[in-house]
């Protein structure tokens, strides 16, 4: 999430600056809001790229906010949402709605007040959710270097 110049950085240290910089990101994400946080790490874990939160509190009634994200391959895509939904089913949090797992090109895991789209590359480009939702207050998680 932060990139790390000095090679002498410990561990330690990079986890407590991807966790701080994490949590100053979502600070305006509400508490759905706990949950759209262990999301995140959940999926940062699993090496997920271009993560944005998209904020849809003002704009629908349906969803609080859509969490994108890509994965390079297949497999990452599936082991993006498995890891996903793993890390939410131990704070309680289950899906009403998984579509698109088996094929994997684009995956949607709805949990009613947030809704999590997990992209191959090629569906991302394709679909372009951002633009569709272009009024939505954007926040954009720095990728792991």
């Amino acid at each position: 999430m932060n990139e790390i110049t000095n090679n002498e950085t410990t561990n330690n240290e990079i986890a407590n600056t991807e966790i701080t910089n994490l949590a100053t990101s979502l600070s305006e994400v509400q508490s759905s809001d706990k949950r759209v946080e262990t999301l995140i790490r959940a999926i940062s874990d699993k090496k997920a790229t271009n993560i944005v939160i998209l904020d849809l509190r003002e704009i629908v009634s349906f969803t609080d906010y859509f969490i994108l994200c890509s994965g390079r391959a297949t497999r990452q895509v599936q082991a993006i949402a498995d890891e996903a939904q793993d890390q939410l089913r131990k704070q309680g949090c289950r899906t009403s709605h998984i579509e698109g797992y088996q094929k994997a090109e684009w995956i949607l895991m709805d949990y009613g007040d947030f809704v999590v789209h997990i992209f191959g590359q090629e569906a991302r480009e394709f679909y372009d959710l951002e633009r569709l939702w272009r009024d939505a207050k954007r926040t954009e998680i720095k990728d792991e270097q």
